[in-house]
């Protein structure tokens, strides 16, 4: 590999791990600014689902935008303007400022999600072995770090405004530095930053799959995985407190603990994901991590105790962090001629999935009871068997325009991720 491609693969795991601070500064101090604008709790989830549907609109828009301009330069300007709203949702004190900056933060978001994941298959295909975890891995690190912030914002009593502010004003230029190093296409030429050679012979030209159709009835099975992926995420991220202390019987501040462990878990599963995809394939690891969290909600479900609620919590955290990253990369090889659009059609459903996943339990849990609520999730992460070999599909060599699956598994030899 040249130097441009390993720095292009740092800078973007940079840019992974930026994001996943900011979206956990936003998520975790919710509470914080509903108080701040007196966002009352009828009014708390218009706001909530606003930014999903926002982000997923900013998604489809950027699928448009990339035909033009390299997916590098849509992340390099987008990652500051998230980082912006950010603190603009931070510093204001009126309903309409904090409405405009997360409907702002939500547009943002999806073309930085988007154009963050097209970069890392792109680059995925040019090193011809599996990587994409590890992106996603910077990202859980971030979100560590993220959430470990805003738990010190929220012990010492800071503003919004004085916890975001040291943060936006630390990785907004870094992230700007970096992004000088991105790499669009898999001719391993950067974007160049200002201008250049790099940006627009290598970006959209060959490597990032700017051009081609993709087939929706192709991609549907890799959508309603991430859609179930991203369910089980949320019914964690939302009600993993709330089911230790009310379900289980822990207190306060054990409550917390399940979460920790969540991210924790993520972060290790996608460090050596990369490892298994590429001694194992991709089929077996995502059929491996599927059945992990399955057992994960399984045991939740049945959890006499808090402690064996966190162990599940914990399996969870294993099995379901390979999923997403992978199904991404699955994207990606469906379609190498339309690499970025699929990559940006696939990735609304994320938000789909976030958007269905907390109502779904809480009404589960209010209408029939928590630990029954569990196992819906148990069963939607399980579907991901059903679509496995997905994962497999090679792009079309034999020009009839027909997907066929790998004689061997994805991750080995020099064909695969």
């Amino acid at each position: 590999m040249t130097e441009t491609l390993r720095r292009g693969r740092a800078s973007l795991a940079f840019g992974f791990l930026v994001q996943g601070v900011t979206f956990a500064l936003l998520v975790t101090r919710i509470p914080a600014l509903q108080d701040q604008y007196g966002i009352s709790d009828g009014l708390l989830p218009v706001f909530l689902a606003a930014v999903p549907i926002l982000a997923g609109v900013g998604s489809v828009c950027t699928e448009r935008l990339v035909r033009k301009v390299p997916p590098s330069r849509v992340l390099r300007w987008s990652q500051p303007v998230v980082l912006l709203s950010l603190l603009g949702a931070g510093a204001g004190d009126a309903m309409w400022e904090v409405a405009v900056a997360l409907g702002m933060f939500g547009l943002a978001v999806g073309a930085l999600d988007a154009s963050m994941n097209m970069l890392g298959v792109s680059l995925q295909r040019t090193y011809g072995r599996s990587i994409m975890l590890g992106f996603h891995a910077a990202y859980s690190l971030g979100g560590i770090v993220g959430a470990s912030l805003a738990w010190a914002g929220a012990h010492w009593d800071l503003s919004l405004v004085v916890s975001y502010l040291p943060v936006v004003v630390v990785l907004l230029p870094a992230a700007l530095v970096g992004s000088r190093w991105y790499v669009d296409a898999s001719d391993g030429k950067p974007d160049g930053g200002g201008g250049g050679q790099g940006r627009d012979s290598g970006a959209v030209k060959a490597g990032s799959g700017g051009g081609g159709s993709v087939g929706f009835k192709v991609l549907l099975p890799l959508c309603l995985v991430m859609t179930c992926a991203y369910i089980g995420d949320s019914t964690v991220s939302n009600w993993s407190a709330k089911y230790l202390q009310d379900v289980l019987g822990s207190s306060e501040q054990l409550s917390t603990v399940p979460y920790n462990v969540y991210m924790v878990m993520n972060l290790v599963g996608r460090s050596v994901g990369d490892l298994g995809v590429r001694r194992f394939g991709a089929v077996a690891v995502v059929r491996g991590g599927a059945v992990v969290g399955a057992v994960g909600f399984g045991v939740v479900a049945v959890a006499p105790g808090a402690w064996m609620g966190i162990l599940g919590f914990t399996l969870l955290g294993i099995g379901l962090c390979v999923i997403v990253p992978q199904t991404f990369a699955a994207a990606g090889r469906m379609f190498p001629g339309a690499s970025d659009a699929a990559v940006a059609r696939l990735n609304v459903f994320n938000y789909v999935g976030f958007l269905i996943g907390s109502p779904l339990v809480g009404a589960l849990g209010d209408v029939w009871n928590y630990r029954g609520a569990m196992v819906v999730p148990m069963v939607l992460v399980l579907v991901t068997l059903l679509y496995a070999r997905s994962f497999a599909l090679e792009p079309d060599r034999y020009g009839d325009g027909h997907e066929r699956p790998r004689t061997t598994d994805v991750g080995r030899g020099s064909n695969g991720l």
